[in-house]
Parts: C-alpha cells; structure tokens; sequence
C-alpha cells in the first residue's frame, strides 16, 4: 500500500442542537443528521505527490443514528489540484488507502457523486468557514466555556480527528445545496479541532 501522510484542521457542522449526540453514537436531535465535513491539508504527501495547501469535504446524510444506518455522501476535492494530487485526494478520502479515513468510509453506503470544485477554507482556532460556489456555505464559531474557555470533548467514539479533542461550536450558517439536497440552518452544533491522518 502506498505511504502517505496528512496533517491540518477540519471543521463540521450539522442539523444538530449542540452538542451533537452522534459523537456519543445517540440517535441524531431530529431523527437525521445532515452534515458537511471540511478538511485543509497544512502538510501532505503520498508517496512523491505533495498535498501540500488543498481542502477535501463530504457533505454527509445519515437516516438515523450514525453508526447504525449507512451514509449518503457527496464528495468534493479542491479543483486546484493537479491530476496527481486529485487521484491521491480520491484514494485516501475514498478510504483505498487505508488509516482512518477507511474507517469513515467504511460508514458510506451511497456515494451520489463526487466533483472538483473552487473551495475556501478559513479557520484561525475560533471560527472556521468553507465556500463552495453554488454548492455550500458554512460557518461556524467555537462555543465559550467556563473562564471563557473552549469546550472540548476528548475521546468521543465516532471521531474525525482521532486522538484531538474536538472543539464544540455552533454554526452562524450552514446552507448546502446539491444532487437534490437543501439545507440550510443556523444556531446547531459544528466541532473542530486539527487532524493527522497516516496510511497504516
């Protein structure tokens, strides 16, 4: 299997009330969870390939409780990409490649399309945000805890970032429109936190 390595920041956001029950792997707040998932690459390589600066997101439909329905996702890779950097986006986050990314999509029972597509991702520890140009707009802002602190969950079961406590937010927008789907809320639960991701 081919070597790879990512590190960087991921954010999501969803239908939820926050904090989401999914993560404890609870039926979802209403009865769904509809979820847009974004990843910026700081740091990536497999093999030779640089992945170097590129976003990767899934926008998410799970029909009930998360670990016991199977998912509907769209997928979108960053259009900047070369052909290189597309088809070792698409193996990793596909789960080909192995790591925890494999584990995601081992949760995928419909993939309804998968397109390359402009993407800005912007996160500074406090908010993060994902554009997609007709497709998705989402942002969401860290949730202030005792002393003003962030809240964090650490050690969660169905975890993005594996090892990272995730940051509890809530969105100020999420709007998603595509392959039929249209969502749009504000006020529920986004996490954050940073990801790395090896092949195994």
């Amino acid at each position: 299997m081919t070597a790879w390595k990512l590190s960087g920041t991921y954010f999501e956001t969803c239908n939820c009330e926050a904090a989401c029950p999914c993560v404890f792997t609870s039926p979802p707040t209403e009865g769904e969870c509809k979820a847009l998932v974004a990843w910026h690459i700081d740091k990536g390589r497999y093999a030779d390939t640089s992945l170097d600066g590129l976003n990767v997101a899934l926008a998410v439909h799970a029909p009930g409780t998360m670990v016991a329905t199977k998912w509907q996702v769209a997928a979108y890779f960053d259009d900047k990409a070369s052909e290189a950097q597309n088809a070792a986006l698409h193996a990793i986050f596909g789960g080909k490649a192995g790591g925890h990314p494999a584990v995601l999509a081992s949760f995928i029972g419909e993939l309804v399309g998968a397109k390359n597509v402009p993407m800005r991702y912007e996160a500074d520890g406090r908010k993060s945000s994902l554009s997609i140009p007709s497709v998705a707009e989402a942002q969401i802002e860290s949730l202030a805890g005792q002393g003003g602190k962030p809240i964090t969950i650490e050690g969660h079961p169905l975890c993005i970032a594996p090892g990272e406590p995730a940051t509890v937010a809530r969105s100020s927008r999420f709007d998603f429109a595509d392959h039929g789907w249209e969502w749009k809320f504000s006020g529920r639960n986004g996490f954050m936190s940073p990801f790395a991701y090896q092949s195994e």
